[in-house]
């Protein structure tokens, strides 16, 4: 399994847009290799947001087929110009091969 991970620091009472755009249906759900999304909010008291963005896909070759699929490519087209929104403050990326996933049970599978 690979895991993209965005990890977004917004400014205070932003959290909400960025998790509704990711909870939006859309057209990665259909892409083969396409596992799950996860949309976290950090628990914090005050000041600055954290919302943190785990996609899954079944394969580095199957988040490859999609980061070059015409219609993820056409998304990203459509908004190059366009500002961030000021409420973003900071995003890191990182991508992740998962080696081991531990289950309810007690056994861990081990991804090749």
């Amino acid at each position: 399994m690979f895991v993209q991970l965005r990890r977004m620091t917004v400014a205070k009472g932003h959290a909400d847009q960025v998790i509704e755009r990711f909870s939006k249906p859309g057209i990665i759900e259909q892409q083969e290799g396409f596992v799950d999304i996860k949309i976290m909010q950090k628990k914090q008291g005050r000041g600055e947001e954290e919302v943190i963005v785990m996609i899954t896909w079944e394969s580095e070759t199957h988040w490859k087929q999609w980061e070059k699929s015409d219609v993820h490519i056409a998304g990203h087209k459509a908004n190059r110009g366009k500002s961030k929104p000021d409420y973003m403050l900071n995003m890191e990326l990182g991508m992740y091969e998962v080696k081991a996933v531990k289950k309810a049970a007690g056994k861990a599978e081990i991804s090749e």
